[in-house]
């Protein structure tokens, strides 16, 4: 970050309120054209000259663009760290500031509710099919008590919930997190997940779209990595695996909730699962061949469905195979 692009682009009413609702929360474009009451296109160069200056970052899922802050109290770089206690302190000092904050930020909660009765409404439609596979397997609960326990009772660290999906596993984890890192390919999917999370801190929240096998993360950016009944979707499970080795840091911890073994091939013909489970031995495999040490793997037994979880301690020496991370290393 450079000084003058920084004051230039805070040297607008609009540009300030813009970096005090992202301080909240991730907003869509468009959801901040409704908070600010602009046109869209006026937002929008507002947005890249904050995005210009460093002060904001934005990410296209499908045909949406959403911001979020890049500045923090308790971030690099100084610089950013500076302008974020400057916003902050403006709003504690200036009483006409803090006034149009506050009621920028009462309109948020109609973003918010907006945000969850589309994810009602997307449950709605797709209620049947969730409920014909669930019906194959331990119930919810019992499952999430079990990797809880998995994950031992100590903080996390630096979360990542690959195919994060509705959010559910990254919600049951946050407490435990210092940070919370949600990826999944499908923006419908980051929506859901995005209306059950916009309750926690802005600043320890990050959803993002891509591809489990190529992560869009820089080595050793996590302490714990999750798979949640989504390994069964890979072509090719060692690339991804090798992916989660390269992301977690050493010493970290990975969790891999999925199926054992089964021959229920509609699965894989109604729902695209690429693989029909896992045995102990594929898993451990999988495990060590990535790098990671497994422990004793956890079994819940279903109707037909068995669920396995399987953990393992990153090492501290990289055993990935170079080629199998390549294509995501973002260093």
């Amino acid at each position: 970050m450079r000084i003058e692009p920084t004051l230039r682009a805070l040297a607008d009413p609009t540009r300030l309120r813009i970096m005090r609702l992202l301080a909240a929360m991730e907003l869509a474009v468009g959801e901040l054209a409704q908070v600010l009451g602009q046109s869209q296109p006026r937002v929008s160069r507002h947005v890249r000259i904050l995005c210009d200056a460093g002060l904001a970052e934005r990410r296209k899922e499908g045909s949406w663009v959403f911001l979020r802050s890049a500045i923090g109290e308790n971030r690099a770089p100084p610089l950013g760290a500076a302008a974020a206690r400057l916003l902050g302190l403006a709003e504690e000092g200036d009483a006409q500031f803090a006034g149009r904050c506050a009621e920028d930020r009462r309109h948020l909660a109609a973003i918010r509710a907006a945000r969850e009765a589309s994810a009602a409404a997307y449950f709605a439609r797709h209620a049947a099919e969730w409920d014909e596979i669930r019906s194959l397997h331990s119930a919810d609960g019992p499952v999430e008590a079990a990797l809880l326990g998995a994950l031992g009772g100590g903080s996390l660290g630096a979360l990542l919930d690959v195919g994060t999906g509705t959010g559910r596993i990254a919600e049951l984890l946050a407490p435990r997190a210092s940070a919370v890192a949600g990826l999944d390919n499908s923006p419908e999917m980051l929506r859901l997940a995005r209306a059950r999370l916009q309750g926690l801190p802005a600043d320890q929240l990050n959803l993002v779209q891509g591809d489990f096998a190529a992560l869009p993360f820089a080595d050793a950016s996590f302490d714990t990595v999750v798979f949640h009944q989504v390994l069964h979707y890979a072509q090719m499970p060692e690339q991804v695996l090798a992916e989660a080795a390269r992301v977690t840091r050493g010493g970290g911890a990975i969790a891999v909730v999925d199926f054992a073994s089964h021959d229920r091939e509609e699965l894989r013909s109604q729902h695209a699962h690429a693989r029909l489970g896992f045995s102990d031995e594929q898993m451990l495999a999988l495990l060590a061949g990535a790098g990671f040490a497994a422990e004793p793997p956890l079994a819940l037994p279903g109707k037909p469905l068995t669920v396995k979880i399987w953990t393992g301690k990153r090492s501290t020496v990289a055993t990935a195979k170079p080629e199998a991370a390549a294509s995501g290393r973002k260093s």
